[in-house]
């Protein structure tokens, strides 16, 4: 199978134009007759960085309320069409897509953002909306907390694909999660920092005996454009790289296939083989002839999160 990864830089919080720019990138992997197509986590439209740069914990802050609801209305709202353009270029180009985004979550009032990764398969259809299950230091203060909907994995080309967002991909028991049903290629998405990908990727390759994606995004001081509210203090206290990249490919051995790429706008492209799983797996199977059901097992609760049910 044909993978690829799209290492870029959103049109910072415009839903519009980054939709625009991760059309052309699908367009681009649909030339190179690729298979999957992965993005960045909150890729669509940009994670908020700002939070960190303008004192984001202050209470009542006139500036946080400004770039939340900035954010708010620039976020995904799935179930009113924003994915569509997305799910029409998959299915014309018949590739499979994740592609992390700041969700709108319209099950729980249309007001609070998840950051969500999802899965569109090869016919043009969301087949998991993965809400990231805990996150991270500043990102608290934006996000709202997920649950383990998402955590499923999907046929693709005669792989079982998965995918977990940044952190969560420390995240011991929902990698087991994802590796006890059967994944053998595992999609992790990041902001974007080479530091994040360099030492996980292959641990999680050679621990899963699976080929291991990182899409990683970029983002640059550049970014930050006028039109975004206090886009001076931002800029102002923005060191030039705030995500430099870090997209990488390992193999179930732990070695690398694509080595993490830095600073640069690329779409990267590599074949894998289901040979190296099967070899891999021949003295330790996470999920098969070295597990312990009996002993050790995991209470998976795939459950959406509802005010009322």
């Amino acid at each position: 199978m044909k993978v690829s990864i799209a290492q870029i830089s959103p049109v910072w919080l415009n839903k519009k134009a980054t939709t625009e720019k991760v059309l052309t990138y699908i367009d681009m992997a649909i030339a190179e007759d690729c298979n999957l197509i992965c993005f960045g986590e909150t890729l669509l439209p940009g994670y908020p960085f700002w939070v960190e740069l303008t004192d984001g914990a202050r209470f009542e802050s006139s500036i946080q309320k400004d770039l939340y609801s900035h954010y708010l209305s620039q976020a995904v709202n799935i179930e009113g069409g924003d994915m569509e353009p997305i799910c029409r270029k998959a299915k014309e180009g018949n590739i499979a897509v994740y592609i992390g985004c700041a969700e709108r979550g319209m099950d729980r009032g249309g007001h609070s953002v998840y950051c969500s990764l999802v899965f569109i398969n090869q016919e043009g259809e969301i087949k998991s909306i993965h809400r990231k299950l805990m996150p991270t230091y500043e990102e608290r203060l934006v996000w709202a907390i997920g649950d383990g909907n998402g955590l499923i994995t999907h046929s693709l080309e005669g792989w079982t694909v998965g995918g977990l967002n940044c952190w969560e991909n420390w995240m011991p028991l929902p990698r087991a999660a994802l590796y006890a049903q059967g994944e053998n290629l595992h999609v992790s998405v990041w902001p974007g920092n080479v530091r994040n990908t360099t030492d996980l990727i292959p641990h999680i390759a050679k621990e899963s005996r699976s080929y291991v994606i990182a899409a990683n995004s970029l983002m640059h001081r550049d970014t930050i454009t006028d039109d975004i509210p206090h886009h001076e203090l931002i800029r102002g206290n923005a060191n030039e790289w705030m995500g430099d990249g870090g997209s990488c490919l390992a193999e179930p051995s732990g070695k690398w296939i694509i080595e993490p790429c830095a600073k640069e706008e690329k779409l990267l492209i590599a074949e894998i083989d289901m040979e190296e799983v099967r070899r891999e797996r021949h003295n330790f199977d996470p999920s098969g002839h070295y597990s312990r059901p009996d002993v050790i097992s995991i209470n998976l609760n795939r459950d959406r999160q509802k005010i009322i049910k």
